[in-house]
């Protein structure tokens, strides 16, 4: 199992580089691992070495509601009777029908859901790829050190792309993934092509970073002055120092960045879960409270100071007049898509356009006040409901709702420090998302998803993995 384990965590930091792996051939090795790993899990779990964990156990409903999404997603590339897709997708339906007139042919009497089965395919093999990694994340992380190193490899790989990122700036090398950068010159990238990507990445990364900080809080009082030195000493040069410099690094790369709402979901959503999780957490140490306040004063005022937060306010402020080749589209051409892109989801209701499809349906909806190309809607809510209509929204919906309720439920019962701070940092990265979704689209990102999919198997963990106390104590 250690084997796996270890396998699943270089994916982990793996993904992220190529390009967060959206491209072909990226997502595809992402893809081919993914299931080798699974297959290796299934395989042992029938030669009786590996067992059905906990976690796993908790997490039923969420991987059954995964389930449904993928195999709807797969139904949507299926051939159906003519009758069934008119019934689910009038619109779909009419496509079909004027493409088979214009054509003189007659209308198939077989069709599909999707008006992009390629397209869907892909979404399809990608989507696999997460469920796989958050069945693995419940299934592997079965001891508190697995989950401490997991959540420590997840802090390493953030750290990694905010090095790569500021270097690339502060130096002026600009080089992505070893292709110098043609877009976001003069913006933190790391080795992603669209800088609200990497701050999509840093957020995740900084959330679980910082509900490990909070793990390691507090401790022993120091009554006399040896130990207040070497209390002082542990702090300047032990590991909280060390990860303490990660975060700065990696809110320096996340200013850098530029991105207006990645800034403002990572300050508003630690403003939020830092105030419910004091509410919720029990006998919750000081050092938590002057913890997260340093999160706000000292990133912010300082570290902001320094590097730029006042560029990305002046951003927000601000309208951008052009768009570049990557899809990263002025504010008010996002108000355009966005209402474009309900009108589409309206047309495609209930059964959605096919996952995956969005840039090729959207042409139709397109006008030409809108500058450049726009491959997806820029926000993540309005692209699953047209892609993947209601099973899709409501599946995936339900799945953060009870990953979010697991999170916020060990924060108020559990006593583990460790499980405290991962619930904490869990509940951090939910409540990113659930800002950063409404302008944009970091879960059509694999190196986004995937990462997002450990979290949200980090909530069932949080609340349902035993402590080395407890088990020693069963035994």
């Amino acid at each position: 199992m250690n084997a796996l384990f270890y396998s699943l965590l270089v994916l982990l930091v793996w993904v992220p580089l190529p390009f967060a792996s959206n491209r072909q051939w990226a997502w595809a090795l992402m893809v081919l691992v993914a299931c080798s790993l699974g297959t290796a899990w299934l395989i042992g779990y029938l030669l009786g070495r590996f067992q059905v964990t906990e976690c796993f156990r908790r997490a039923r409903w969420a991987v059954g509601l995964g389930l449904v999404a993928w195999l709807y997603v797969g139904l949507q590339t299926i051939l159906l009777p003519t009758a069934w897709v008119q019934a689910a997708s009038p619109h779909a339906y009419e496509i079909y029908r004027s493409t088979a007139a214009a054509t003189g042919s007659p209308v198939p009497l077989h069709m599909t859901l999707s008006v992009d089965v390629h397209a869907t395919v892909d979404y399809f093999l990608k989507t696999l790829a997460y469920g796989i990694v958050f069945c693995l994340t419940l299934l592997l992380v079965d001891t508190p050190r697995k989950l401490e190193t997991l959540i420590k490899v997840l802090v390493f790989s953030g750290t990694l792309q905010a090095v790569y990122g500021s270097l690339m700036v502060l130096s002026g090398l600009e080089y992505g993934f070893f292709v110098k950068k043609f877009v976001n010159q003069g913006l933190a990238t790391g080795t992603f092509i669209n800088r609200n990507h990497l701050a999509g990445y840093l957020n995740l990364c900084l959330a679980v970073g910082i509900g490990l900080m909070i793990a390691k809080l507090g401790g022993e009082e120091a009554h006399t002055w040896r130990q207040r030195i070497r209390s002082l000493a542990r702090l300047l040069l032990g590991e909280k120092a060390r990860l303490r410099i990660y975060l700065i690094i990696m809110v320096i790369a996340l200013v850098l960045t530029r991105s207006r709402m990645g800034n403002t979901a990572f300050f508003a959503g630690t403003l939020i879960v830092g105030t419910l999780g004091l509410l919720l957490m029990r006998n919750a140490p000081r050092s938590t409270m002057l913890f997260l306040a340093s999160v706000i004063a000292l990133d912010l005022l300082i570290v902001g100071t320094w590097f730029g937060v006042d560029q990305v306010a002046q951003r927000i402020q601000q309208t951008e007049v052009t768009a570049n080749a990557e899809n990263v589209l002025p504010a008010e051409d996002r108000d355009e898509v966005g209402r474009r892109s309900l009108v589409l989801a309206k047309d495609y209701f209930p059964a959605g356009a096919g996952a995956g499809s969005f840039y090729t349906v959207f042409s139709g909806y397109a006008n030409s006040s809108l500058i450049g190309f726009v491959e997806y809607a820029h926000n993540d809510y309005l692209q699953i409901l047209a892609e993947m209509g209601v099973v899709g929204l409501v599946c995936v919906g339900l799945i953060v709702l009870l990953a979010t309720i697991q999170a916020l439920t060990a924060l108020r019962r559990r006593n583990n420090p460790l499980m405290r701070g991962t619930a904490f940092g869990a509940s951090l990265a939910l409540c990113w998302l659930v800002i950063h979704s409404t302008v944009d689209f970091n879960m059509q990102i694999p190196a986004n998803a995937m990462t997002m999919s450990v979290i949200l198997a980090l909530a069932w963990i949080s609340s349902g993995l035993q402590s080395q106390h407890h088990r020693r104590r069963n035994d």
